[in-house]
C-alpha cells in the first residue's frame, strides 16, 4: 500500500506587484502610422543587434560590458531609448536562460522514466508511484530508439547551460516556424511578412520618476496627447521642439484612469508601450507601473467564517461555499468558459468566470481557496504514454493564465486567495463527499467533492468526514455527530442541550427533565427497562 506524500501548508498568496491598462490610439493619420514604423522597425534593428551582442557574451557579461553596449546604442538612438532597449534585453536573456532550465529538467524526466521502464519486464503492471512495462515488444523497442535521442538532446542542453549559451528568437519562435508552414497557419507570405515585421518592433521606454509627466521618451499628457522622443537618425521628421514627434489626436484610459492622472500629475514613472495588431491593424498603447505590495491578511483572518473551495478544471470552475467548520452550505456553483476559438476569445472567456466567481465570493465575504496547480511536469509524453486525451486536456487548461488572473482581480475587490496543495483532493473528496452530498434532487459530482475537499483543506480541516453513528443514535442517543464542530469546541461529543416544551405529543410541556439521561427513560434496550423491579410497599389498590 502507498504512503501519500507529505501534504505543504496552506498559504495566502500574494497580490499583484504591477498594474497595467491599454487603450486604442484612434484617429492616427497616414503619417503617423509611417512615423511609428520607420521608429519601430530602426529601434528593432537596434534591439536585435544587442541581443545578439548579449547571447554572444554569456556568462562572462559584467557591467562595464553592459555600458559599452548601451554608449553603442546611444549614437544610433538617445540615452533613454539605448537604456530601455539593454533592459529589455536583459530580461529576455534571463527568460530563456529560465525556459532552457525548465526544457533541460522536462529531458531528464523523460530520460528516467524511459530507463525505468525499459527495466521492467514487458506488460509487467506499475503502481500508482511508478509506471509499468511497455505494454508490446514493439513499444519496447520504438522506446530503445527514443531513448538515445533525448539523452542527446540532453547533453546538448546541459552543455549550452554551462556555456551560457541560450537561442532566442526576437518575434516568436512559433512565428518563425510558420514561415515554413504558411498554409496550417492559414497565412499568406505577405500576412506573414507583416506579423513578424510588427513582432519585432521596438516601441517601448521605461518611465522615471521625477521627469516630466513620469517618461521622458514616450510622453503622455492629463490632456491625451502622446508625442514621441526620436532617434537620432530620424530627428528630421519631428513635428515640435526638441526632436519630439506629437501624434494626432488623443487618448483616454477608461479602466484605472484616475489612477494613472494620480501618477502622471505627480510625476512619477509610469512605462508605455505601443504596438501594432496586424490582424484589426489597430494601434494599441499601454501603460505599466509597479504597485507596492498588498499586505497579506493572516490565515486564521482568511479562514474567519469559512471559505469557498474551488476546483478547476479543464470547461468550468466547480465551487462550494463551506461555513468554518467544513460544512459545504447551500448548492454548489459552476462557472463555465470556452477555450475553443481564438486567443482574445479564451482570454475573455476565462476573465468572465472568474469575475462571476468573485462576485460570489463578494456577496458572502468570503475568501476563495484554490489549488497551487503547475502541470509543467505533468503533461510529457513520456508520463502519459498513450493517454493522449488525458494530455490534451490537462495541457489545455489555463492554469498560469487563470491563476494570476484571479490574483489581480481578486485583489482589486479585496478578496483573499488561500492556495492549497493539490494531491488527492478529487480523489478524496470524491471518496468522502460525493455519495454523502447526492440526493433526489441534485447529483453531486466529481469536481463539486473535489471543490469541497479543496476548502476543507485551507480551513485546516482534514478532508475526512466524520464516521456517522448508527441511525438510532443519529439523535438522541449522542446527538449530531455528523455535524463539523471544531477539535477544541466544548461540548463537541456531549448530547444535546434541552429545548424547554413538549418533545412528543405525549408528553406536556416542562416535562423531560432527563432528557440528556438516557438511561433513566424507559425505552426500548435500555437499562431501566431490564432493571430490577420490586413492588412498592403501598398496596396498589389504595
Amino acid at each position: 500500500m502507498s504512503v501519500p506524500r507529505e501534504l505543504s501548508a496552506p498559504f495566502v498568496v500574494l497580490g499583484p506587484s504591477g498594474v497595467a491598462i491599454r487603450t486604442r490610439l484612434k484617429g492616427l493619420t497616414a503619417g503617423d502610422e509611417e512615423v511609428l514604423r520607420l521608429v519601430g522597425a530602426h529601434l528593432g534593428s537596434l534591439a536585435s543587434r544587442d541581443l545578439k551582442r548579449r547571447c554572444a557574451e554569456g556568462l562572462e557579461h559584467s557591467t562595464d560590458m553592459w555600458a559599452q553596449r548601451k554608449r553603442a546604442l546611444t549614437e544610433e538612438s538617445s540615452s533613454r531609448w539605448a537604456g530601455s532597449i539593454t533592459k529589455a534585453t536583459h530580461d529576455q536573456w534571463a527568460l530563456s536562460r529560465r525556459a532552457q532550465l525548465a526544457h533541460i529538467q522536462a529531458l531528464e524526466a523523460g530520460v528516467r522514466t524511459i530507463a525505468h521502464r525499459l527495466s521492467l519486464p514487458v506488460g509487467e503492471k506499475g503502481t500508482k508511484r511508478a509506471p509499468g512495462g511497455y505494454r508490446s515488444r514493439q513499444e519496447w523497442f520504438a522506446k530503445t530508439r527514443r531513448l538515445p535521442v533525448l539523452e542527446d538532446r540532453l547533453a546538448a542542453e546541459r552543455a549550452d547551460r554551462a556555456a551560457g549559451r541560450v537561442r532566442v528568437a526576437r518575434g516568436g519562435k512559433r512565428l518563425a516556424r510558420n514561415r515554413h508552414h504558411l498554409d496550417q497557419a492559414q497565412l499568406t507570405e505577405a500576412a506573414w511578412r507583416q506579423h513578424w515585421e510588427a513582432s519585432r518592433w521596438f516601441l517601448q521606454a521605461d518611465g522615471e520618476s521625477g521627469k516630466r509627466f513620469g517618461n521622458e521618451t514616450i510622453r503622455l499628457t492629463p490632456d491625451g496627447e502622446v508625442s514621441i522622443k526620436l532617434p537620432a537618425p530620424l530627428a528630421y521628421l519631428a513635428n515640435a521642439r526638441h526632436g519630439r514627434y506629437v501624434l494626432t489626436g488623443t487618448v483616454a484610459f477608461h479602466h484605472r484612469g484616475e489612477e494613472w492622472a494620480d501618477r502622471v500629475a505627480a510625476n512619477r514613472a509610469v512605462a508605455y508601450r505601443i504596438h501594432l495588431d496586424t490582424d484589426r491593424n489597430r494601434w494599441y498603447l499601454t501603460a505599466s507601473w509597479t504597485i507596492p505590495p498588498v499586505k497579506t491578511v493572516p490565515l486564521a483572518q482568511a479562514r474567519a467564517g469559512g471559505m469557498i473551495g474551488v476546483d478547476t478544471n479543464a470547461d468550468h470552475l466547480a465551487a462550494w461555499r463551506l461555513d468554518a467548520h467544513g460544512n459545504p452550505v447551500g448548492a454548489p456553483r459552476r462557472f463555465f468558459f470556452d477555450l475553443d476559438g481564438p486567443a482574445g476569445y479564451r482570454d475573455a472567456q476565462v476573465r468572465h468566470a472568474l469575475a462571476r466567481l468573485l462576485h460570489f465570493a463578494k456577496r458572502h465575504g468570503l475568501s476563495i481557496a484554490i489549488e497551487d496547480l503547475d502541470f509543467a511536469a505533468e503533461k510529457t509524453r513520456e508520463k502519459h504514454g498513450r493517454h493522449k486525451q488525458f494530455r490534451k486536456l490537462i495541457s489545455g487548461m489555463p492554469v498560469s493564465r487563470l491563476r494570476s488572473r484571479l490574483v489581480s482581480m481578486a485583489a482589486e475587490l479585496g478578496i483573499t486567495i488561500v492556495a492549497v496543495d493539490p494531491a488527492y483532493t478529487s480523489k478524496w473528496g470524491a471518496q468522502h463527499w460525493q455519495k454523502p452530498l447526492t440526493g433526489d434532487k441534485r447529483a453531486t459530482t466529481r469536481h463539486d467533492a473535489a471543490a469541497v475537499a479543496i476548502g476543507r483543506r485551507a480551513l485546516g480541516h482534514p478532508i475526512r468526514r466524520r464516521t456517522a453513528p448508527p441511525r438510532t443514535h443519529q439523535s438522541d442517543g449522542c446527538g449530531h455527530r455528523t455535524a463539523q464542530a471544531g477539535p477544541g469546541a466544548r461540548g463537541r461529543e456531549e448530547t444535546r442541550p434541552r429545548i424547554p416544551g413538549p418533545r412528543t405529543r405525549s408528553v406536556r410541556a416542562g416535562c423531560g427533565a432527563n432528557a440528556g439521561d438516557q438511561d433513566a427513560q424507559h425505552r426500548s434496550g435500555r437499562p431501566a427497562e431490564h432493571g430490577f423491579w420490586q413492588q412498592h410497599s403501598l398496596p396498589l389498590s389504595l
